[in-house]
């Protein structure tokens, strides 16, 4: 048992071992409930200076680390057995500028949580599609949401972000400053360092948007995806959303004789005018009339949490995805064929459209490439109880069967065990050699590490 009376000396926060019990085995809980880690001790961090405190004492005492935002790692990098845990979750300042049209913001914070205060103002910024998901690994890991058609990425809405660095340095990275650090954190993951507040880009949303999903019986499902390939294929940036294969939920709004049943669901994420988003929508209804149609004006808050009844934690999950460089009709028919085969109620294959604002950043301005690929294609094994292999064969067999159309460079984010070669892959070679270059002045001797890891380069 490592002593913990320098870090108790130096740390304001509250520290947590396996002696304090139920509160313990509470700040221990990782979203995915595969991942059922004993951290050593659990550092729940107030500010910067306790982040610095337990990075050195990490490093001094050689214990190996992990880092968690919001604990929504599907891979499950935000726990670790026996090591040190830094638990950003009290860290949950806020300020919005909305004149600047900026926010900065801890890594504490979920979403939900900073939708709502820049919500206040009229403003958002590419956010995740659930709530509960913390705003830190989401966008260092590139940060995909809603919004993204028609203002890029979560990482491309990054202005600046101070970083406690593996030596205990408190560094403020930006376009300005330390301007190759900042680069790699725009997807390069947890690999630098502990950001200790992001400043983030807001724009002009809300506080209501034509938003909902229209929902389809899963016999509808080839002529669904085929309708909606061709509906997105010249749709304006206003419009986002996704296609998503799901079992209709028990809900009053669904159907009686469609719950509890295999569904096809669109979800829109319409952010411009609504009538002309109406206009837009009629196009696809009347290529294929939905069996519910619960597309309304809402509020900002209310889209971003549509998704969040399917996704609470504690399940155990396995996810695989992929940039798809067309989605032509034997494609749809494979993704048909393989949510058909799905083998839990929970689990999903979604569609993501691409093109407009993704495209739009140059490739070279971000770590993760395939900005041009027109469509994502996730297969999320989401399920209760055991038989994990079962799942996860599903999983691997989906991803295994849509090989054919796969771009490659997605998100870490989306990818559950990813080793060595998958991660060089989702950079490629140059840039995963430039990140190499950057982990070894920031982070030589790999203390950040539960992550998807870059080696440092060689000296």
């Amino acid at each position: 048992m490592v002593d913990l009376t320098p870090l108790r000396a130096r740390f304001r926060g509250e520290l947590l071992t396996a002696a304090d019990g139920a509160r313990y085995d509470t700040a221990r809980a990782a979203f995915n409930a595969v991942f059922d880690r004993r951290p050593g001790v659990i550092a729940r961090a107030t500010g910067a200076a306790d982040v610095i405190a337990a990075v050195t004492f990490a490093r001094e005492s050689r214990l190996p680390l992990a880092v968690r935002g919001g604990g929504h790692s599907v891979a499950g990098y935000s726990t670790i057995e026996s090591g040190l845990l830094l638990d950003l979750g009290p860290m949950k300042g806020v300020r919005v500028d909305p004149v600047a049209r900026r926010v900065r913001a801890q890594p504490g914070l979920t979403w939900g949580e900073l939708d709502r205060e820049t919500q206040a103002f009229g403003l958002a910024t590419t956010g995740g599609r659930v709530t509960s998901t913390g705003i830190a690994g989401f966008i260092l890991g590139s940060g995909s949401g809603w919004l993204e058609r028609l203002h890029g990425l979560a990482c491309d809405n990054l202005v600046a972000a101070d970083v406690v660095t593996a030596d205990g340095r408190l560094l403020t990275a930006s376009a300005a400053e330390h301007a190759e650090l900042f680069w790699g954190l725009k997807g390069g993951g947890g690999n630098f360092g502990v950001v200790t507040e992001f400043e983030l880009a807001l724009h002009r949303i809300g506080p209501e948007v034509l938003g909902g999903m229209l929902l389809f019986e899963r016999a509808d499902a080839v002529r669904v995806c085929r309708a909606y390939r061709e509906w997105m294929r010249d749709a304006p940036p206003e419009l986002g959303g996704g296609l998503v294969f799901l079992v209709a939920p028990p809900a009053p709004f669904v159907p009686q004789a469609l719950r509890l049943l295999p569904a096809v669901a669109v979800i829109v994420a319409w952010f411009g005018e609504p009538s002309r988003g109406q206009v837009l929508l009629d196009g696809l209804r009347r290529a294929v009339p939905p069996a519910a149609d619960l597309v309304q004006r809402l509020p900002y808050c209310a889209l971003q949490s549509i998704v969040d009844a399917g996704n609470p934690p504690g399940r155990r999950q396995y996810w695989r995805s992929d940039n798809l460089r067309a989605l032509d009709d034997d494609a749809v028919d494979t993704i048909v064929a393989c949510a058909n085969r799905a083998t839990s109620p929970f689990s999903n294959i979604i569609l993501q459209p691409g093109g407009h604002a993704l495209a739009a950043v140059p490739d070279e301005a971000t770590p993760l490439g395939g900005r041009n690929a027109p469509w994502q294609a996730h297969c999320y094994g989401n399920w209760e109880g055991g038989d994990d292999a079962r799942h996860i064969a599903w999983v691997k067999d989906t991803e295994r069967a849509l090989a054919p159309w796969a771009a490659g460079h997605v998100s870490l984010n989306f990818i559950s065990d990813a080793d060595g070669g998958r991660v060089r892959a989702a950079f490629g070679d140059a840039k995963y050699r430039r990140l190499a270059a950057l982990k070894r002045v920031y982070d030589p001797d790999n203390l950040f590490r539960s992550n998807q890891n870059i080696v440092p380069a060689p000296d």
